[in-house]
């Protein structure tokens, strides 16, 4: 079979979702996979068994989700990526740039490690007094 898409059993695709058509190939949607409302999945994406897409995610080309892959609401994954079993558990909102490790949880644009991103979001919001004592310090050096 060339240029289709394949949806096993049990699979669920919520409303307004879209799966593209492979070229040449196939887009395959594994058994027991759940999509929910509003996702893009492009061509030649190979999501395997019991796999849940979460509101507004983005699958590009070519991409491969082993199974049991869980993708949090409005993620985002590149082209030729392979997204591992276990899953990587995408928070919310994540851009997934690149293959991640089995079993990491991930979250941020681009997606890192849950527990660095969250630590970084803290870190961020002492930038403005850290800027201010390195400035006083600068002041006092001269």
């Amino acid at each position: 079979m060339i240029g289709v898409v394949v949806i096993e059993d049990d699979v669920e695709i919520g409303a307004n979702s879209t799966l593209d058509r492979a070229r040449f190939s196939r887009t395959v949607v594994g058994e027991g996979t759940k999509i929910d409302n509003m996702v893009q999945i492009a061509h030649n994406v190979v999501i395997g068994k019991h796999c849940i897409l979460c509101a507004q995610v983005g699958i590009s080309g070519s991409t491969t989700l082993e199974d049991y892959v869980i993708l949090g609401g409005q993620a985002g994954v590149g082209g030729h990526i392979n997204a591992r079993q276990g899953p990587p558990r995408p928070a919310a909102r994540p851009a997934l740039p690149m293959t991640r490790r089995r079993g990491a949880t991930l979250n941020g644009t681009p997606a890192i490690p849950y527990m660095l991103e969250r630590r970084l979001q803290v870190l961020h919001q002492r930038l403005p007094d850290l800027f201010k004592r390195v400035e006083a310090l600068e002041k006092k050096a001269e």
